[in-house]
């Protein structure tokens, strides 16, 4: 007999404890995989949205398991359209998401932790620290509250997820690998790998562990500088994870899946913004298929500035003569503290959707 506590969310547990459950309450076996339409393909919050389980099997499940409800706190609306999303988790801690309208689709900005043990000096939400994993149907749950408004809002579901929010990704390895896995999976929600985003600044055992376990998304990595010693002074874990070790952990990771790498570099006024700096990027990048997104900086504090106009083009214009792919990424959500970096800041918001 199973040791059932009403603690135990019903989505961390196996499908053959759940099976195992349903033959103690008598139950057909075509049971189990109802349940699991409800949990994963239709990504209900609650045992009363079952309506094709019958109520004395929906009252059995209300005892023996719970649903740890993520719910939307407020939304704060740019205006561009884009979405800013406060969530609140079921122990009270509080994570942000952000959605991007952009022509015919609309992008899902993820976290993948509350708060960030990495404290990079240009980022808001290091300032928080860390203080607790997602759960990986925390990270689910993300998408599935931002889908329905998406839905509701601008008519359409949304197209592309990067995890790209609050936290480091492959410091929460197994959660966000596990949440990827339901997303895309037949028996989930059928998203498309090729439209799913991780992004990281470098945790290279991180990096060889997604080539091993045959990753099929998208990898990005906020580089943001390509000098070993300014990396460390921006992005303290540059210290333990040194350029030249992220360099071959990406070279094994093409080597192993034939993917082309995103490079993620924010311009920051006179730090890594120079030609020297441009040409330091070209060759770390040289090892490997890359394309580069060229990011403008958001003010998150009044250590930085970003990029003046001339040196931005001077800097796209250099590593497009290497023949690189170089996109200049369009600035979304700055107004409402939603733009890269800014996830965590604290400041009076326009009127709230609550």
């Amino acid at each position: 007999m199973i040791n059932y506590s009403i603690t135990m969310d019903i989505r961390e547990t196996s499908s053959e404890k759940l099976i195992e459950f349903l033959q103690q309450q008598n139950e057909k076996s075509f049971r189990a995989k109802q349940l699991h339409d409800w949990l994963w393909k239709k990504n209900v919050t609650s045992f009363d949205e079952m309506i094709n389980i019958p109520k004395g099997l929906q009252e059995k499940l209300k005892e023996n398991f719970s649903f740890l409800q993520t719910k939307i706190a407020k939304e704060v609306v740019s205006t561009d359209k884009t979405i800013k999303f406060l969530f609140s988790l079921f122990d009270n801690e509080q994570i942000e998401g952000v959605l991007i309208p952009l022509q015919s689709r609309v992008t899902a900005c993820i976290s993948s932790q509350v708060g960030c043990p990495l404290k990079c000096s240009f980022c808001a939400t290091g300032t928080i620290g860390f203080k607790r994993q997602l759960r990986f149907w925390e990270i689910i749950d993300q998408y599935v509250l931002m889908n329905r408004r998406s839905v509701e809002i601008f008519g359409i579901s949304i197209s592309n997820i990067v995890l790209m929010g609050m936290g480091e990704p492959l410091l929460n390895y197994d959660n966000v690998l596990k949440a990827i896995e339901v997303l895309t999976s037949i028996n989930g929600n059928e998203i498309s790998p090729s439209r799913i985003t991780l992004s990281t600044v470098g945790i290279n055992a991180g990096i060889k562990k997604l080539a091993d376990d045959g990753f099929k998304a998208n990898l990005a990595v906020s580089l943001h500088v390509a000098d070993n010693d300014k990396r460390s002074i921006l992005i303290p874990v540059n210290q333990s994870n040194p350029l030249q070790d992220l360099r071959n952990a990406l070279c094994y990771y093409v080597e192993k899946t034939g993917q082309r790498i995103t490079i993620e570099y924010m311009l920051l006024h006179n730090v890594n913004d120079s030609l020297e700096d441009a040409e330091k990027l070209c060759r770390f990048c040289r090892a490997f298929p890359v394309k580069i997104n060229i990011i403008e900086y958001n003010a998150t504090n009044t250590l930085f500035k970003p990029s003046t106009q001339e040196k931005k083009a001077a800097f796209t214009a250099f590593l497009d003569s290497k023949n690189l792919i170089v996109n200049v990424r369009q600035r979304r959500g700055k107004d409402i503290a939603a733009a890269c970096g800014q996830l965590g800041i604290q400041y009076d918001h326009p009127p709230l959707r609550e």
